[in-house]
C-alpha cells in the first residue's frame, strides 16, 4: 500500500544521473551573537538599548552553549531583530566554513511575516535569538536594512537552496533533507543532485507525521536520525515558525550541522508550486505573485505584513514584553 503524504518511510537508494555523471543518491525516507554586541545598536529610528542581543546572549549563557555559536555582529536591525548577512554569496561562504568545522548553527531569513509571528510568538522569539546567520527575506526588510547598510540584499530561502547544495557538493559536504512529503523530498532531491552534477551526497531525508512538534519527542528523534547521519548540513522545509523553532532545538542539543530553514524551497525544486518570473523577484514583487496564485490563503497574512510595515516605518521598532523566555526554556 502506498504510504500517505506525511508518513514517515524508508525507500530504496534512488538512482540518479545526469548528462555528464551519474550517481546513486541514498535517501532514507526514515525516518541555535559573534561576540555579544555592544548594548547600543543603530536602529532606522535612532538608538535603542539592543534587547535582542543582551536576551540572546543571556539565553546562551544560561544553555551552556559554546560561546561560538554566537551569531556575528548585525549589519542592520529590522523591528529590533538583526540581520547579519548581506548577500547569497556571503551566506553561502560562512555557512559551509561553519559546516565545514562541524559547528551546530541554524540558518534564518527575515521576512514581514516572520515579524509579524516574532511579535506575537515566544517560542519564535527564543528560536530568533539562537539563529547564527540571518539574511534580509522580502524587499520590504532588504529596504529597511538597507538604511543602515548599503550593501544589504534580498537573500530567501528558496535563493540559497541551488547554490548551497552545489557549494557542498564541491566541498563534500553531505546535505539532510528534512520537511514536506516524501514525494516532493524525492523530486526535490533528484532535481537538487540533477543540478550538482551527480556530486551531492544526500546522507539522509525524512517527512515528519502531520502535527509535526518540533520540540516534542518525534523532533528529538530526528534530530538523532539527522546526527547519526553525518550530513553536515540540513535543508528543513516546514515553514515558519515551526522550521525555526525545530532549528533552534537541534542547536539546543548540539546537533553537529548547520540547519537551513528554506521555506517552500523544496516544492519549486520538486515542481509543486511556480516561483514569481525572475522579473517580479527583481523588482520586489514576488508577494503580489504569490497573492494571486493564492488569494484565500495569503490575504489575511499579507494584510497583517502591511500594518506591521506600518507601523515600524511610523512609529519604529516594537517593544515585545522584554522577550521574557518561554517557560519551555
Amino acid at each position: 500500500m502506498a504510504p500517505s503524504r506525511h508518513q514517515t518511510e524508508t525507500l530504496p537508494p534512488l538512482q540518479i544521473s545526469s548528462a555528464c555523471t551519474s550517481a546513486a543518491v541514498a535517501l532514507p525516507l526514515g525516518g541555535m551573537h559573534d561576540k555579544a554586541g555592544s548594548d547600543l545598536e543603530m536602529r532606522p529610528f535612532g538608538r535603542r538599548p539592543n534587547r535582542h542581543l543582551n536576551a540572546n546572549r543571556a539565553h546562551l549563557e544560561r544553555s551552556g552553549l559554546p560561546m561560538k555559536s554566537i551569531a556575528p555582529k548585525p549589519l542592520a536591525e529590522v523591528d529590533g531583530w538583526p540581520v547579519n548577512i548581506a548577500n547569497e554569496a556571503e551566506a553561502i561562504a560562512k555557512i559551509t566554513a561553519a559546516a565545514g568545522a562541524g559547528d551546530s548553527f541554524a540558518v534564518f531569513t527575515l521576512n514581514l511575516d516572520h515579524l509579524v509571528k516574532l511579535r506575537a510568538d515566544g517560542r519564535f522569539r527564543n528560536a530568533y535569538r539562537q539563529a547564527r546567520f540571518v539574511t534580509a527575506d522580502g524587499e520590504p526588510v532588504a529596504h529597511l536594512a538597507r538604511r543602515q547598510h548599503a550593501g544589504i540584499v534580498r537573500t530567501t530561502g528558496a535563493d540559497l537552496a541551488v547554490p548551497l547544495a552545489r557549494a557542498a557538493a564541491g566541498q563534500k559536504l553531505s546535505v539532510y533533507i528534512f520537511g514536506t512529503s516524501p514525494r516532493v523530498i524525492a523530486d526535490a532531491a533528484a532535481d537538487l543532485a540533477e543540478r550538482c552534477n551527480g556530486l551531492l551526497d544526500i546522507a539522509g531525508s525524512a517527512s515528519p507525521s502531520i502535527g509535526f512538534d518540533p520540540e516534542g519527542p518525534e523532533a528529538d528523534a530526528a534530530l538523532d536520525r539527522i546526527a547519526a547521519s553525518g550530513a553536515r548540513l540540513c535543508f528543513v522545509a516546514l515553514g515558519a515558525p515551526k522550521q525555526e523553532i525545530f532549528a533552534s532545538r537541534a542547536v539546543a542539543r548540539g546537533v553537529p550541522a548547520g540547519f537551513i530553514c528554506i521555506g517552500a524551497a523544496l516544492d519549486f525544486l520538486a515542481g509543486e508550486q511556480s516561483r514569481a518570473p525572475v522579473i517580479m523577484q527583481r523588482y520586489g514583487m514576488e508577494w503580489l505573485w504569490r497573492l494571486v496564485s493564492s488569494p484565500r490563503r495569503l490575504t489575511g497574512r499579507y494584510l497583517a505584513c502591511a500594518f506591521v510595515l506600518a507601523s515600524i516605518l511610523m512609529f519604529g521598532p516594537a517593544r515585545v514584553n522584554e522577550d521574557t523566555p518561554h517557560p519551555a526554556e
